[in-house]
C-alpha cells in the first residue's frame, strides 16, 4: 500500500504518494491526456471499504508537492462491490456506484379531503407492489410529504409528524410540541438519519421518532436555510456551517 515515485534519470526517490499514514494505494493510472497520475486508495479509518480516487499532475510529483492534487468522483459511492476502471485506449473512466437501497419508488397522488393516494413501484421493472391510502386530517393543509427509502414523513398544519413505513404500514408519531415544521431537510443516507432546519436551529432525528441531537450551541447565521453555508462530510459524521455565537448577536459579528 505504500507507493513511491522515482526519477528514471537519477534513480532517486522523488516522493511518497501516500498522503496519510492510514492510506493504502491499491492501483495507479497514468493519464496521458493531461500528464497526471491517478491513485486509487482505501483508508483504515473506514475499514478499507471505500475507494478514493485522486489525480496529481506529474510536475507536482516531481516537486514533491502532492497537496496540489485533488479528489475525483466525490459524488460516487465506491464502496464494495463498487469499483473504478480506466480505459487507456479511449481515455474513459468507468465507475460502478453500489449503493444499498430498498429498490422501490413511491408515487404520491393529489390529495382528497380525507386521504392521499400512494403507490409503491418496483424500480427494477416498474410493477406496482402496493397501493394504499394515507389518512389525513380534514381541513388541514399538508406542510410536507417527504420520502426516505421506505419511510414516508407526513406533516400537516398544527398536527403531529407521522413517520410511516410503507412496507410494513407501521406508523410512528412525533408530537407537535417536540417537532415543529422545519424550513428544510437533509437526509443522511449513510447513517439513516435526517437533519431539520428551523429558523437558525439544526436538529438530527432518527426514523423511530427520536431526537438524536439538537446542537443547542449552534445557531445558523441566517434564518433562511438556503442562504446558509452548510457542508456535510462524505461520511456524514461532521456538519460544518457558518453560525452565530451568543456574543455575535450583540455586535453583529459571526463565528464558525
Amino acid at each position: 500500500g505504500l507507493c513511491a515515485a522515482f526519477s528514471r534519470v537519477t534513480n532517486k526517490r522523488l516522493s511518497f504518494l501516500n498522503l496519510s499514514p492510514d492510506e493504502v494505494i491499491r492501483s495507479l493510472f497514468y493519464n496521458k491526456n493531461n500528464d497526471s497520475l491517478i491513485t486509487v486508495s482505501v483508508y483504515a479509518s473506514d475499514h478499507f471499504s471505500t475507494l478514493k480516487c485522486r489525480t496529481t499532475p506529474i510536475e507536482y510529483i516531481r516537486r514533491d508537492q502532492l497537496d496540489a492534487g485533488f479528489p475525483l468522483f466525490e459524488s460516487e459511492s465506491l464502496k464494495w462491490p463498487g469499483f473504478v476502471e480506466f480505459d487507456d485506449v479511449n481515455g474513459k473512466v468507468l465507475t460502478y456506484s453500489a449503493q444499498d437501497g430498498p429498490g422501490i419508488m413511491l408515487l404520491i397522488y393529489d390529495r382528497t379531503p380525507s386521504y392521499v393516494p400512494l403507490k409503491i413501484l418496483s424500480i427494477e421493472d416498474g410493477k406496482p407492489l402496493k397501493l394504499f391510502k394515507h389518512l389525513l386530517h380534514r381541513g388541514k393543509k399538508i406542510d410536507f410529504i417527504e420520502q426516505f427509502n421506505e419511510k414516508l414523513l407526513v406533516k400537516q398544519e398544527d398536527e403531529n409528524l407521522q413517520i410511516l413505513d410503507v412496507r410494513s404500514s407501521e406508523l410512528i408519531e412525533i408530537s407537535i410540541e417536540k417537532f415543529m415544521t422545519p424550513s428544510a431537510f437533509i437526509f443522511l443516507y449513510e447513517n439513516n438519519l435526517f437533519l431539520t432546519f428551523r429558523n437558525r436551529t439544526v436538529a438530527v432525528w432518527n426514523f423511530r421518532g427520536e431526537l438524536v441531537t439538537s446542537f443547542e450551541d449552534h445557531l445558523l447565521w441566517h434564518q433562511d436555510c438556503s442562504t446558509n453555508n452548510i457542508y456535510i462530510t462524505t461520511d456524514q459524521d461532521l456538519i460544518i456551517s457558518y453560525c452565530k455565537s451568543d456574543a455575535a448577536a450583540d455586535d453583529g459579528t459571526g463565528a464558525p
